[in-house]
């Protein structure tokens, strides 16, 4: 397929103009280097793609940088051999809208080894509904099972449910044979929640303010939202849970103690997808792909977009309204 000369992207810039973001007319030399061209077909919105396209987050390493964590499409050029033209592939996270261009493009030029062969038992479509979100939600539940989480130890707290990282998160360990508990703010939205596989549904005061220890309830989970709520997290968790840890949406403190730990085994465990080594990056995508699988994507994905889209879906991320998954839709 030949390349035009000039396609769209959505473009972040920071510069003596100020901090700013949209859609420009770029080139594949624009592009950071890499040995892959790909047609991108799809991406989607992450908390991190919202900070990164307003500057609410110091994301950027380098200026101009094309914006998207996640991209899914087919190779269009390819100088590495274990690739040809029309394979689809995919990349989450990997330096993307950080240190090298991102998946909000026409076309998107990608390092080999981090190109993922899209995995039979998923569509492009599929791959970028879970994106970074259920990259995420899966490498938390493989780092606890690596650390003997079974479901006998009780149920799975998810915190932050309703968004994009935790809906999956539901569905995947509810999938994986776990009894979840979703905590939320939104009560509204309790019905989408045990559709997608949760047990319970609990408000946010279930982990108000807590004492260095608690009454046991949760055999572990998955937090998203950082602060207090982490902390009465851990000290509620039963013996030698693991309590994973995925984002900041409330707060990047953690005022807790050592109680958790050394009384009762607790283990704190940290999630950062973006820089996973490529072994567990491939154990984890093979898992989406097949047990793992969400039974409901389609559910999840409450919203597709074109790029002319971003900034509205960013501002409500960042006001807290983030609800399911956003696809982004580019060819």
């Amino acid at each position: 397929m030949s390349m035009p000369a000039t396609f769209q992207a959505f473009r972040i810039r920071s510069d003596s103009a100020g901090y700013r973001s949209g859609i420009e007319d770029v080139s594949i030399d624009d592009l950071a280097p890499g040995e892959i061209v790909i047609k991108t077909a799809y991406s989607s919105v992450n908390y991190k793609d919202a900070l990164a396209g307003t500057g609410e987050g110091k994301i950027l390493r380098f200026f101009p940088l094309v914006g998207g964590i996640d991209v899914a499409g087919h190779v269009v050029s390819s100088t590495d051999p274990k690739f040809k033209e029309g394979d689809a592939v995919l990349v989450t996270g990997s330096g993307l809208s950080e240190v090298r261009d991102g998946g909000y493009g026409q076309f998107a030029r990608i390092e080999a080894k981090w190109a993922i062969p899209l995995p039979a038992g998923l569509s492009l479509r599929e791959s970028m509904i879970l994106g970074t979100a259920g990259f995420t939600a899966a490498l938390a539940l493989l780092r606890m099972q690596d650390n003997r989480q079974t479901p006998a130890q009780g149920p799975l707290a998810v915190t932050g449910a309703t968004g994009g990282v935790g809906s999956l998160a539901v569905d995947i360990f509810s999938r994986a044979g776990y009894e979840v508990h979703a905590i939320s703010g939104k009560p509204e939205h309790a019905d989408y929640l045990k559709s997608l596989g949760a047990a319970q549904v609990l408000g946010r005061d279930v982990l108000g303010e807590a004492k260095p220890l608690e009454a046991a309830r949760f055999g572990g989970g998955l937090d998203n939202v950082g602060g207090p709520m982490l902390a009465s997290l851990l000290a509620r968790t039963r013996p030698y849970g693991n309590v994973a840890s995925a984002g900041l949406a409330a707060s990047g403190d953690l005022p807790t103690t050592v109680m958790p730990f050394i009384i009762r085994g607790v283990s704190l465990i940290g999630v950062a997808s973006a820089g996973t080594a490529r072994d567990l990056r491939d154990e984890v995508w093979k898992r989406l792909a097949s047990e793992w699988k969400p039974a409901h994507l389609e559910t999840i994905c409450t919203r597709e977009i074109e790029l002319q889209g971003l900034p509205e879906v960013f501002a409500g991320m960042l006001a807290g309204g983030s609800f399911g998954r956003t696809l982004v839709r580019v060819e």
